[in-house]
Order: structure tokens, then C-alpha cells, then sequence
């Protein structure tokens, strides 16, 4: 599932290409909206929510959708051809007199009032990418993470209720570079405010830019410390790293840890 920096960038092209023109197609191919009448309409804005996109239109309608693990939406200049993937995969198309927004294998496709935003994003924490987040976002974000205590960590920060925007990738280095195991209990955190503050910089900082780096370094091979490194050496100490299954059905991710530098318990059995 993408991370929100990802769809940080999803929205910002999506909102260069279509804010502020008129829609001269706009196919939504799916049961429940097939029937929508959308050309004509201008948009006003793409926004994201989290890992959610918002694309706002003139008379108060708010098309959301969401990619999951494997939708996508690809931009193409007027003509030119799609090569996102077959006909079939194609839910959504939002085209305008110069771009077209083509949205593939898209497993939510919602329209609905923009008055009636909350009915689809109104669990979300605080965005860590949002506006909201400079306005007591990191305090709200904190006291929810902290509102369940023995909760393990990396279950906590996927959690998109505690705090909007982290994927599986920053979950697991986020506990590497906090020293702590994914099944740390939050409330054993020395300095969960850190944490919260560093989850935050990291997403900042990568908003422009694909890969998710969190070793400072932007090479693919070298741009994360633990995630999807299980069984080569840790890059600190050498230890061979880890992987695991945490959380149940249907939220389970991998866990990656370093069982050197990590302090915390383990998977459960």
C-alpha cells in the first residue's frame, strides 16, 4: 500500500493537470457512479487526506478514491496514448482539454458531497502531510497513539486512526532508528514524541521525491536501514536482520528488525 508521501505526489500532479479546467470526459466505471453526469463540471482541486485522494468539482461533489496496494493513476498529455494497463483495469477517466487522469485497478471509487467529506476520511487522524498537522496535529497524534498503551508499535503507527500518511516501509524503520523492536508496547517507548516528531520529518522530506530514503541516501540498495532486508547484515552493526509476520487478517504486514540494535520483544510464539 503506498505511503503518503506517495500519494502526497499523486495529488499534486493530479491537481496540475485538472485544477481549475472544465471536464470534457469524465467516466466513472463502476456499479454504483456509471450513471454520473460529470463533463462540464471545473475542478476545483486534488487534495490528499492521508493515503486518501479528494478531487474536488464545481456544484459539491467530491470524487474519492483510494489506491490500496495496487491502484494507480497515471496522467497523459491530450492524445496521447495509455499504457497504463489494459481497458479493463481502467475505473476512473477524468480528461480535460489539454491532460487526461486515468485511474487504474482503483478498488475505491466514491462520489459523493464534499459537505459529506467525513463520511469518508473523517476517522483519519491527523495528516502528517496536512495543513492540520502544524494546527496541534502532532499532539492529537501523540495522545491517540498513547490512548492504548500496550498497543506494539508498528501496529500502532499503521494505524491510520492515530496518525495518517505511514505505510508499511516507515513503520519498520521508523522502530529501527527509535531502537525498539515493532512489538514494543507503545506505552515503553522512552520518547514517543520523537518518534512522532521524526515520522513527520522523514515524510516531509521525501514529499518530492519516490523511495521512501530514511538512510540519507537515495540509491535503491542503500536507501533503507531494515524493510525487506531480512537476512542481510544489519548496516549499523552487521546482526543479520529479521522478518516476521505482525498484526491478524486482513491488516497483517512484515515486520524487518535488527535484533541488535533493537530493543523490545519479538513475534509473539
Amino acid at each position: 500500500m503506498p505511503e503518503g508521501d506517495t500519494i502526497f505526489r499523486t495529488a499534486a500532479q493530479l491537481h496540475q493537470a485538472l485544477a481549475g479546467q472544465r471536464l470534457t470526459t469524465a467516466e466513472l466505471r463502476v456499479p454504483a457512479h456509471a450513471t454520473a453526469e460529470l463533463a462540464g463540471l471545473q475542478v476545483l482541486e486534488v487534495a490528499p487526506r492521508g493515503k486518501h485522494l479528494l478531487a474536488r468539482l464545481e456544484g459539491g461533489l467530491t470524487l474519492h478514491t483510494h489506491l490500496r496496494m495496487d491502484g494507480r493513476w497515471q496522467v497523459y498529455r491530450a492524445g496521447e496514448r495509455w499504457t497504463g494497463g489494459p481497458g479493463h483495469q481502467i475505473r476512473v477517466v477524468l480528461g480535460t482539454a489539454a491532460h487526461t487522469a486515468v485511474g487504474y485497478r482503483l478498488p475505491v471509487v466514491h462520489l459523493l458531497r464534499t459537505a459529506d467529506e467525513a463520511q469518508a476520511v473523517g476517522h483519519l487522524g491527523p495528516d502528517l502531510l496536512g495543513p492540520d498537522w502544524a494546527a496541534g496535529g502532532a499532539e492529537e497524534a501523540l495522545r491517540r497513539l498513547s490512548a492504548a498503551p500496550g498497543r506494539p508499535t508498528g501496529e500502532a503507527l499503521l494505524d491510520q486512526r492515530n496518525l495518517a500518511g505511514i505505510g508499511n516501509v516507515y513503520a519498520n524503520e521508523l522502530c529501527f532508528l527509535a531502537h525498539v523492536t515493532p512489538w514494543t508496547p507503545f506505552g515503553e517507548l522512552p520518547a514517543p514524541e520523537r518518534l512522532v516528531a521524526l515520522a513527520h520529518r522523514l515524510l516531509w522530506a521525501n514529499r518530492l521525491r519516490p523511495g521512501h530514503p530514511t538512510t540519507g541516501e537515495t540509491r535503491p540498495d542503500r536507501s533503507h536501514w531494515v524493510y525487506r532486508r531480512a537476512g542481510r547484515p544489519c548496516r549499523r552493526c552487521g546482526t543479520p536482520l529479521r522478518g516476521a509476520t505482525q498484526g491478524t487478517a486482513p491488516n497483517e504486514r512484515v515486520a524487518f528488525w535488527c535484533p541488535g540494535c533493537q530493543r523490545g520483544p519479538g513475534p509473539p510464539g
